[in-house]
């Protein structure tokens, strides 16, 4: 909600600013259409790759908060618009699932507005879970598409 590149450049601002995160590199910004539900403005998205000395769980609390300075609680329903959403995608190889944490993100090989930022700061990154590459990840949900649309003309 609001203003979307702000909201994000002050998201990355803030991560930058932890004492325990260093930012390596950031992706382009995307605007992407809503999944779930669509009668919503379109989001931004990006990735960040990092450093830190935090764990995983420390890192999520971390975002949390940042989330909620930045006005999360103004989030109404789950895929709704808001302010900000900061996600662990990736966290070195560990696959971890939690009550409060899944890693890697559990759909982001489903997901072309994760793939396509990431790819932009770690292409080559190795998805613990299904042994390939995000740009590899991004390329299967790519020829997917392509497979459906072929098929929806070959019934026609």
């Amino acid at each position: 909600m609001g203003d979307k590149k702000k909201n994000l450049d002050n998201a990355i601002y803030l991560i930058g600013r932890h004492e325990e995160i260093e930012v390596i590199s950031i992706s382009f910004f995307y605007m992407t259409e809503p999944q779930n539900f669509k009668e919503q403005d379109w989001f931004l998205n990006a990735a960040l790759k990092i450093k830190t000395g935090l764990g995983p769980e420390d890192l999520l609390a971390v975002f949390k908060q940042l989330e909620k300075i930045m006005g999360q609680d103004g989030k109404v329903f789950r895929f709704g618009p808001r302010t900000i959403d900061l996600d662990i995608i990736y966290y070195d190889d560990l696959v971890i699932k939690t009550e409060m944490l899944e890693i890697p993100h559990p759909r982001m090989h489903e997901r072309c507005f994760v793939l396509v930022p990431l790819c932009d700061i770690g292409p080559e990154e190795i998805h613990p879970v299904f042994n390939l590459r995000s740009d590899e990840l991004l390329k299967n949900i790519e020829q997917q598409k392509t497979q459906e649309v072929i098929l929806l003309k070959e019934e026609v």
